[in-house]
């Protein structure tokens, strides 16, 4: 994964840009280094990166609103990073579209962790689209009734399979989960209109993509809401400040 991935360090701090970009070559990726969003977009359109560390607070442009702009098809994922670590722009920076978040000062060994394992998420997913891609039109069609005889969880004309482990979009198309995406969607359907917090949103996620971090929460939530987004326009998982997360809407079992 390594020797031919590229990553993008976009810091206003030359000292940490270095730091970064250093730490990261001796581990055998590529790297370029931007000094602010303007910078970033030009070195995008000279050679796309694989994946941009961004920083959040930078004068001008600040790094949220240029992760704002990183959310077309096919765009690099994005590990924010920032001093101020609050709550409140960690989950901001998620919501819009990053797939981690780190605090400053931040040990280099663990963005380096953060880095492979955002990298070997995509290619997942990536892997998994293809696939989908690959099998005729047709076929990515369910006909009714899903979930061959198994009871569903619908709402807003999704069906949720909880014993096939499986997601249909109101077209009928199988929307792709990592295992702990789906736990934590099928712990908010069975529970809508209801608040869960994170506590209780990662006993339901255990297993081998989360972990005991409310940290990798945000994240699965932040995923999901993306891929609930790409087939349905409507707000159906909502943030409770300071308290969790809550399904918005109706749900029925058939």
């Amino acid at each position: 994964m390594d020797l031919a991935t590229r990553i993008l360090i976009v810091d206003d701090d030359d000292g940490i840009r270095k730091l970064i970009s250093s730490f990261l070559e001796k581990n055998g990726f590529l790297t370029s280094v931007a000094s602010d969003p303007v910078a970033m977009r030009a070195s995008m359109a000279k050679q796309r990166p694989d994946l941009i560390v961004l920083d959040v607070m930078m004068p001008g442009e600040d790094g949220l609103t240029a992760l704002r702009g990183l959310q077309a098809p096919g765009a690099p994922p994005v590990i924010m990073l920032s001093a101020v670590g609050s709550d409140i722009d960690r989950i901001i920076g998620l919501e819009i579209g990053a797939e981690d978040y780190l605090a400053k000062p931040c040990n280099p060994r663990e963005l380096l962790a953060r880095i492979r394992t955002v990298l070997r998420r995509r290619g997942r997913e990536t892997e998994t689209a293809s696939t989908a891609a690959s099998v005729p039109t047709a076929m990515t069609i369910v006909a009714e009734p899903i979930g061959e005889g198994r009871p569903l969880l619908r709402f807003n004309q999704w069906s949720l399979d909880p014993e096939g482990f499986s997601l249909y979009a109101p077209d009928g198309a199988t929307v792709p989960l990592t295992e702990g995406e789906f736990q934590i969607m099928r712990a908010l359907v069975e529970h809508p209109r209801r608040v869960l917090t994170r506590d209780q949103l990662i006993e339901y996620a255990r297993g081998g993509d989360s972990d005991s971090f409310d940290r990798a929460v945000d994240v699965q939530v932040s995923r999901i809401r993306r891929k609930l987004a790409a087939k349905d326009g409507q707000e159906l998982i909502r943030t409770v400040r300071n308290e969790g997360y809550m399904f918005t809407a109706s749900v029925v079992r058939r």
